[in-house]
């Protein structure tokens, strides 16, 4: 350090400001620097001496190179501009080992200068690592963005992709559970047309039972088209208050039959429990499961189904004494047509009712347990929320074949419009039994170029939803336009969507599900006609 005039104290403070700092008179020689000045600008010591003019410090560094490439001269001149110039107070320039320098140049009073030297080398190169590290971040967050909209983009396809799977399944049981219906629908109005004219005889009991079997088939085509309603999501449960005691008399009345079949003691106790949930999906899981434990338990043993409470529930249990089911292969059990090599030696099916089992459970938020040992037997068991304090339950009518009044349809004209043979051949062994006057077409075409409607006038139009040529709602349109307006008429289908009920509805039509129960048709035809 050298200068022509300082004290000790503040030459202390200038060697310790860890700038680099050189002052300068109005003539700019050098009146005081510290070492850091010199060290970095990287001066010789002569440079540092008081008096050296600014303009010698200059040549020196132009000639160095420290100001770029170019004629020395005119470097120079800009660089000392530069420093005269009030206005640029703060710049950046390189040093000569590489380093940033900040250089800060300010005017004193007298037209001196004070020009301070920082090294800045360390905050460029943290603000050169920042940029990178926020480049890399920006092209990761980039990156990210795209796998996740990609990803998105592919779940969003794969959903839809479900959906429209679940709509087809949907759409193909609904097909095929009409395509079904309709024999099955013809062999119940058979079944119950003998069971009405045989009253009383063996051949009455024997078509009861062909009725009853009947009635299984529709149940489990009607289980496994709700189950497909379920997974798409267009079947809501309806819940609603009901008594045990209730589900399990329908029980008795299902299952003992096929108990006493193979001398199996089918017990129910324990039913004065009131639930809330959806009634007739609990009773496809109860009947499901007792169909299992009286089919998997060999002759000369026990079924038993009762229920306890458990906390603000009802635990429904259905327990046999049958093969029991290894503990290792229980999860197996409620997979769709997954059957265990014991039971398929023993009984015959589809392993379709566990999954329906567990498939209704969850949809009703229903707990399902299973305890089994090979040998001895197994309890399944389902939680059924209890009732509120002081909700009654509802009590479902049982249905029942009635005695048919002999007079009470005699001439009653009716048209039946099916485009089944079979079906018009039953309908009409059924209402001629009943004492209708009873005509039928398998369609409009049939109707107009027939004498069907000479000289006779149908009081009751019984008409199919799906004809060859056009929809039944539009049939009924055209007889009444025909006939009369006031035509009453009953539209027979095995659609059960709210759709056609609702368009049904708005033209003043009833709707009677296939297939046909006798009694509900009996009815229908009471309260039209």
């Amino acid at each position: 350090m050298s200068s022509n005039d300082d004290g000790p104290a503040f030459r202390i403070v200038v060697d310790h400001l860890g700038q680099g700092i050189a002052m300068f008179d109005a003539s700019h020689a050098l009146v005081l620097s510290n070492q850091l000045f010199k060290d970095l600008l990287g001066l010789p010591e002569q440079l540092v001496e008081a008096g050296t003019k600014l303009s010698h410090i200059i040549d020196f560094l132009t000639a160095r190179g420290d100001f770029g490439k170019g004629d020395l001269k005119e470097l120079a001149q800009v660089r000392m501009a530069q420093i005269q110039d009030k206005h640029v107070g703060l710049t950046e320039r390189p040093g000569h080992q590489g380093q940033h320098l900040e250089v800060r140049t300010d005017h004193l009073p007298d037209g001196g200068l004070v020009i301070s030297y920082a090294d800045i080398s360390s905050r460029i190169e943290a603000e050169h690592e920042l940029a990178r590290v926020n480049q890399n971040l920006e092209a990761r967050v980039q990156d990210r963005t795209q796998a996740l909209t990609l990803l998105n983009s592919e779940l969003e396809r794969a959903r839809a992709k479900a959906d429209a799977a679940n709509l087809g399944k949907t759409r193909f049981l609904a097909a095929a559970s009409h395509d079904l219906l309709q024999p099955l629908n013809a062999a119940r109005l058979y079944t119950s047309t003998m069971i009405e004219r045989a009253h009383g005889t063996d051949l009455a009991r024997l078509a009861q039972n062909i009725d009853a079997s009947l009635g299984a088939v529709e149940d489990i085509m009607s289980a496994l088209l709700d189950i497909s309603r379920i997974d798409s999501g267009a079947l809501k449960p309806a819940n609603s208050v009901f008594s045990i005691r209730e589900l399990l008399r329908k029980v008795r009345v299902e299952f003992e039959p096929a108990a006493a079949e193979k001398n199996i003691k089918l017990r129910l106790v324990g039913a004065d429990s009131v639930v809330r949930t959806d009634r007739r999906l609990v009773a496809r899981v109860v009947q499901n499961l007792v169909s299992n434990a009286i089919k998997y338990t060999p002759e000369g043993g026990s079924v038993l189904v009762g229920c306890r409470k458990r906390g603000g529930k009802v635990r429904l249990d259905i327990i046999d004494n049958g093969i029991g089911i290894d503990k290792g292969q229980q999860s197996l059990i409620f997979g769709e047509f997954s059957r265990l090599e014991p039971g398929a030696r023993i009984a015959s099916g589809l392993g379709l009712g566990l999954s329906i089992v567990q498939r209704i459970c969850s949809t009703l938020n229903l707990q399902l347990e299973v305890e089994s040992q090979v040998g001895k037997g197994s309890r399944f068991s389902i939680y059924v929320p209890e009732a509120q304090k002081g909700e009654a339950p509802i009590a479902e009518p049982e249905p029942a074949h009635v005695a048919v009044n002999a007079s009470q349809f005699l001439g009653k004209q009716i048209l039946c419009v099916d485009n089944e043979d079979d079906i018009l051949d039953a309908m009409q062994s059924l209402l001629s039994g009943w004492g209708c006057d009873v005509r039928i077409a398998k369609s409009l075409k049939a109707i107009s170029q027939s004498s069907t409607l000479e000289g006779w006038i149908p009081e009751l139009v019984l008409m199919d939803y799906h004809l060859d040529q056009t929809s039944g709602l539009d049939a009924i349109e055209w007889l009444r336009q025909n006939v009369g307006g006031h035509l009453p008429a009953v539209l027979i289908t095995a659609d059960r969507t709210p759709q056609v009920r609702d368009l049904a509805a708005a033209r003043n039509i009833t709707v009677l599900p296939k297939p046909v129960k006798p009694a509900a048709l009996r009815a229908l035809i009471g309260r039209l006609t």
